[in-house]
């Protein structure tokens, strides 16, 4: 095969492929979800909506995510093995070392399988980003073109990880180039201006641009002559031996917090202004304008020039705001594009992070909050947030600190392997003393596909997938599911809205019970969530 496509004329990867043991368990047996029940977290007593932390290969809880979650998740964000060789990718139970001939090919198929269902289980206009460095990241690249189509990629991010210090600081010296920032492959299926609330950066110093100021009388005169009437602010410029003008100006201003806040003042911010362009305007428009005084028509800010012509003003108070490094502040500000700056900064408290410890790859919380918080809005709609290589957890904590914070409406789902699933719990319950939410744990478990009660066993294991579609703890909801005709007796229905029950479960009720579930949605199962299963069983 490899070599009728290397014979081919093909643009992309071609690579050999490699079944993985986890795949070949689905050929004979059928993967479900079995609540640990011991591990389940209700500690927001306001709210019945459920998080989850899903234990096992996460190929399995994928498959289980497309009966449920089909086109339902709006963000995933996933931090997958880099493939560094450093014991830090696993395939079918093996560490993949540096001299692996298979080593990218196996990462690849590895990949490949996993993103092709994240595609699946993305809503219409879901984006999901991950995490990769340039071991493995040009692949990567390339892959998720062939995956999502090339034209879907939104952003690829540079995020500065790291400094140049210590050991890595001769190494530059020496002539390397020395690696301070990772990748974040950004993908979507809808449009691709995914970033919905702007990242801000600090500016330091001053744009003197901003080179006129408005007066008590509306006249721009030279802010520097407004600097001059201010005897605290000459005395400024005097301690430090220089010139009143604007070059010093954005100087000063980075060391003289006299200055800075001067200039930061609403009342003067306000009054700070740039010239732009000449624009159009209608001729009782223009004669309304004074030359060289601000008037505010439609929404800007206007003036005429020497020429009479009408000129567009902007203003410095609208180029201030909080930024979003990692020490925020108030001051100039840009917005942020695909160089994620200053990330380095938040290594320092990396490992204390969440309380857990995590040798490979930790990411920042600030960084995935960030990228939570900006590709989405804020309104009453439930967004799903997922992340399938959770690892220790980061994410998970994100999601709780955006909705404590009042960012969004998020619900998360964490999927790991049993390796760490202990850290991810730990991480989750360590924060959920600050910031209490509800979780449920379910560990994938399995079906032998030729067992004699196979429809009654898949009967049984629908619950955790019912509570997991809906986010919800079937005991206190409004969702029922029903397993025999004598559930009925003991059910309410008044606040129920939709119940799950067995086609021929529905045939047998009498007219009295089928009267008390008018209105009520009804949803046949097994079949709803196992329906090739069925099938591949004769049932």
């Amino acid at each position: 095969n490899i070599q009728k496509l290397l014979s081919q004329k093909k643009y992309g990867l071609v690579w050999e492929q490699h079944a993985e043991q986890f795949e070949a368990d689905m050929k004979f047996n059928i993967p479900v979800f079995v609540e640990n029940k011991s591990k389940k977290m209700h500690y927001d007593k306001d709210s019945n909506k459920f998080n989850f932390l899903l234990e096992g290969d996460n190929l399995h809880s994928l498959h289980l995510l497309e009966k449920t979650h089909l086109e339902k998740i709006d963000i995933i964000y996933i931090d997958p093995p880099y493939n560094t060789g450093n014991k830090d990718f696993v395939y079918n139970d093996d560490f993949i070392g540096k001299d692996d001939e298979f080593k990218h090919s196996k990462w690849l198929s590895f990949m490949e399988r996993r993103l092709i269902i994240a595609k699946k289980l993305l809503s219409p206009n879901g984006v999901i980003f991950v995490s990769i460095d340039n071991k493995e990241g040009y692949q990567l690249k390339l892959l998720m073109d062939s995956i999502f189509g090339e034209n879907q990629m939104a952003a690829d991010l540079h995020v500065e990880t790291s400094a140049i210090a210590g050991p890595r600081r001769f190494q530059a010296i020496n002539g390397s180039v020395v690696k301070t920032t990772e990748f974040i492959f950004a993908y979507t299926k809808g449009k691709k201006n995914i970033m919905k609330r702007p990242l801000y950066d600090s500016i330091l110093g001053f744009d003197s641009h901003y080179s006129l100021f408005e007066d008590a009388n509306g006249k721009l005169i030279p802010l520097v002559d407004e600097i001059k009437k201010h005897k605290s602010l000459i005395e400024q410029f005097k301690l430090y031996d220089l010139k009143i003008n604007m070059p010093n100006l954005k100087k000063i201003i980075q060391i003289s917090s006299t200055i800075e806040s001067w200039i930061y003042e609403e009342a003067i911010s306000k009054k700070i202004f740039r010239l732009g362009d000449v624009v159009k305007m209608e001729k009782n428009e223009i004669d309304s304008l004074n030359k060289g005084n601000v008037s505010f028509i439609n929404g800007r800010y206007l003036t005429l020039n020497k020429n009479s012509e009408p000129i567009v003003l902007f203003r410095y108070f609208d180029r201030l705001g909080m930024s979003d490094d990692y020490n925020p502040k108030y001051g100039e500000r840009t917005i942020r594009g695909n160089l994620w700056r200053g990330f380095s900064a938040d290594g320092g408290n990396l490992a204390r992070e969440g309380g857990v410890s995590f040798k490979n790859g930790k990411k920042p919380k600030r960084l995935i909050k960030q990228l939570i918080y900006a590709s989405t809005l804020f309104d009453r709609k439930k967004i799903t947030v997922l992340d399938f290589f959770a690892g220790s957890g980061t994410t998970g904590q994100a999601v709780m600190e955006l909705n404590a914070e009042k960012k969004g409406n998020y619900q998360f789902i964490l999927a790991t392997n049993n390796e760490v699933i202990e850290t991810t719990y730990k991480r989750i319950e360590n924060v959920n003393k600050d910031y209490p939410i509800n979780l449920k744990y379910f560990k994938t478990d399995f079906l032998d596909k030729k067992e004699n009660n196979l429809e009654n066993s898949l009967m049984y294991n629908v619950k955790t997938l019912i509570e997991l579609k809906h986010g919800i703890d079937l005991d206190d909801s409004a969702v029922a599911i029903i397993t025999k005709r004598s559930d009925m007796k003991d059910l309410d229905v008044s606040d129920i809205s939709t119940i799950y029950m067995r086609s021929q479960t529905h045939k047998m009720l009498d007219r009295k019970q089928l009267e008390e579930l008018k209105g009520i949605t009804i949803i046949d199962i097994p079949e709803t969530f196992f329906p090739l299963e069925m099938k591949e069983a004769g049932l």
